[in-house]
């Protein structure tokens, strides 16, 4: 076997076809865009080069072929409560399924994290935002979301073996749209429906600016430093929203308001997965323009839970199920307007989230996804991911 370092465009290129020659008989695969997979590896597109650094191999077997491939970075930002040592993290792990390809490497990517002062090392992890490439697939082996890492399920093993631990679960959640919502989430959402102060606005493509407004005010009260989630601004948000316009279905976004203030949000999309799974990982010209079609004449008939938050002063009282209720109202129409839902994960650390995905109703667990975690000093007690409280 022999480790080759991605220094130039032809080995670049062999890191994205590792995963295309690795997984191409697998039917629930579906390839990324490589415009996706190659702007985390683009200073110019990835602001974590900023507070870190990263490297990336392929692995070939004797005969030339592509057998694995592996990332390593480290970044200042990367914080997770209640860690004791630095932390590195490695992702975009393919590997064939030898324990000896998959150990070397590991060890590749231990190595170098040992000599930039990290500690230990998560992974599969992002170089970047949590929302994309983060988590190994442990239960759920199916059509993953866009931007959602899918393993086959071996690398389960390839992982525990080489002494790796669950530092947090990620679990998903998904719905029958069909499906009539729990009684008590129709109660509570009939309670509050009553209250003249509370109201529902579903996002308005035109008025982007209010709702990133809105969208940053919930936000930084219902996550900003917990679980290594930092603030946004106003204009972060707003980039966001300008980068979502295209796929972004206003029914389906939804901010609640007492009088006028902000105090919960559901952000969903459109399952655009769904339209990339024909495009072999391109998206020029020609497949946008299939995508515009695909939208038109074959719209996704699934939608995807990406953010859902109730400021800390609003929590308890009911918000959630008005703000599920009011979804429901929406979506349950006659034909559905999407046929299922499902929700990006959520760590098991916020037993509170999981809770309100609970109460959406008739709800399943339908895939997990794990963050490991391998301590360098193999003596060192091992700590899960605090809960958050």
């Amino acid at each position: 076997m022999k480790l080759i370092p991605v220094n130039d465009p032809i080995s670049a290129k062999e890191f994205i076809q590792t995963a295309v020659e690795l997984n191409r008989k697998d039917p629930h695969w579906i390839r990324p865009l490589d415009k996706d997979i190659n702007e985390v590896f683009d200073p110019a597109k990835n602001k974590a080069f900023r507070f870190g650094e990263v490297i990336r191999w392929i692995l070939k077997d004797d005969q030339g072929r592509l057998i694995g491939r592996i990332a390593a970075f480290t970044n200042k930002k990367y914080k997770n409560k209640g860690d004791e040592v630095p932390v590195g993290g490695m992702g975009f792990f393919e590997c064939i399924d030898n324990q000896e390809a998959a150990d070397l490497l590991f060890d590749n990517a231990k190595h170098w994290l040992m000599q930039q002062g990290m500690e230990a090392m998560d992974g599969p992890i992002n170089f970047g935002e949590r929302d994309r490439w983060w988590g190994l697939i442990t239960d759920g082996y199916y059509a993953p979301l866009y931007c959602m890492n899918y393993n086959p399920p071996y690398y389960v093993k390839l992982f525990e073996n080489y002494g790796f631990k669950v530092f947090f679960n990620q679990v998903c959640f998904a719905l029958d749209a069909a499906k009539k919502l729990a009684p008590k989430t129709l109660e509570r959402h009939r309670a509050l429906s009553e209250n003249p102060d509370i109201s529902m606005h579903l996002i308005e493509k035109n008025k982007l600016e209010k709702y990133a407004a809105d969208f940053t005010i919930i936000y930084n009260k219902a996550w900003a430093g917990h679980g290594g989630m930092k603030t946004l601004s106003k204009d972060q948000v707003l980039l966001m929203f300008r980068k979502m316009k295209p796929i972004m279905d206003e029914r389906i976004v939804y901010f609640a308001y007492n009088k006028e203030e902000p105090i919960g949000m559901f952000i969903n999309i459109p399952d655009i997965n769904e339209y990339f799974r024909h495009f072999n990982g391109k998206f020029g010209l020609l497949q946008k323009l299939e995508f515009v079609w695909r939208q038109k004449f074959r719209p996704s008939k699934k939608f995807v839970g990406m953010v859902f938050g109730i400021v800390p002063e609003w929590q308890g009282k009911g918000v959630d199920s008005f703000i599920i209720g009011e979804c429901g109202r929406i979506v349950q129409v006659s034909p559905l307007l999407y046929n299922s839902f499902e929700i990006q994960w959520i760590g098991d650390f916020n037993p509170k989230m999981i809770n309100v995905a609970e109460s959406f109703g008739d709800t399943y667990r339908s895939r997990n996804l794990a963050t490991y975690r391998y301590l360098f000093d193999r003596t060192r007690e091992f700590k899960r991911h605090p809960i958050l409280m």
